[in-house]
């Protein structure tokens, strides 16, 4: 990462980049600052609060031990078997959609959550994610009407949950305070739907892809972003289920071209 030109990093799952004793070490040895930590939690089911919340306190205790000041608390639904077999389904198919006490569980947990990550010191920011209970926009904009924390604007899951990034820079613009930059091919998603594919299925297949190789406008997308007042950190995704040794090289190519075509295309 440092050496393809980015700045910092998400944490990745806990202990995948260092432990409490070595993550700060790590980070520091590279130049890299913690920008933020993805945090699953099962919001709407609420026998695993406790668990999940008591996972939760473990990433923000790897915070602090990397001097992550600045770093985001990125609270996400932890999903549902249901979910992941229908990505992208629910932009047209509310009936898979959580019902009003799945959507006031939901909202509860979040609550508990970004309390806990206030209190801990950290800004939470909620992921919509794909294969999750907040993956279509008018589910972002349920979770927006129930809660009061800020927005991870992701333009690759947004996409592939039914919006356009664009827009929701638009829309959702006071809300947004972290963002994830990934693109996405239409073509591969229309796959994974026509043969009802699950999500695991739609990263085999590559339906996220290098920056500017798929069909989200992220010229138009950068464009209004330097119209917004949003002045935080951009972390690049590109999701991906690497099957050999080669994925793997293959992605750390591909991050390097990501870091380029940012530097071409959105002056960064």
């Amino acid at each position: 990462m440092s050496g393809a030109g980015y700045e910092g990093t998400e944490l990745g799952p806990p202990g995948y980049l260092g432990n409490r004793g070595s993550l700060s070490d790590r980070l520091e040895e590279h130049g890299l600052a913690l920008v933020g930590g993805y945090i699953p939690i099962r919001f709407s089911e609420t026998a695993h609060w406790q668990e999940d919340l008591a996972a939760m306190a473990g990433t923000l205790d790897l915070f602090e031990a990397a001097g992550g000041d600045e770093a985001k608390a990125v609270l996400a639904d932890a999903g549902s078997p249901e979910r992941a077999r229908f990505p992208g389904r629910a932009a047209s198919d509310q009936s898979i959609g959580l019902d009003t006490s799945g959507w006031r569980r939901l909202s509860e947990g979040v609550a508990r959550a970004a309390d806990l990550a206030r209190r801990r010191g950290f800004a939470p920011t909620f992921h919509h994610h794909t294969a999750t209970f907040v993956e279509a926009p008018w589910e972002i904009e349920r979770m927006l009407e129930l809660t009061d924390v800020g927005l991870l604007l992701d333009t690759g899951h947004l996409a592939l949950g039914g919006g356009d990034p664009t827009e929701a820079l638009r829309d959702w613009g006071e809300r947004i305070n972290h963002v994830h930059v990934k693109d996405v091919r239409a073509d591969v998603l229309a796959g994974v739907i026509a043969d009802r594919a699950d999500m695991p299925e739609a990263w085999r297949r590559g339906v996220f892809c290098e920056l500017g190789t798929g069909d989200v406008d992220l010229d138009s997308f950068f464009a209004e972003l330097a119209r917004s007042q949003y002045s935080d950190w951009l972390v690049v995704e590109q999701d991906m289920v690497p099957q050999s040794p080669q994925d793997a090289a293959d992605a750390e190519a591909s991050q390097v071209r990501n870091r380029a075509w940012l530097t071409e295309h959105a002056a960064l």
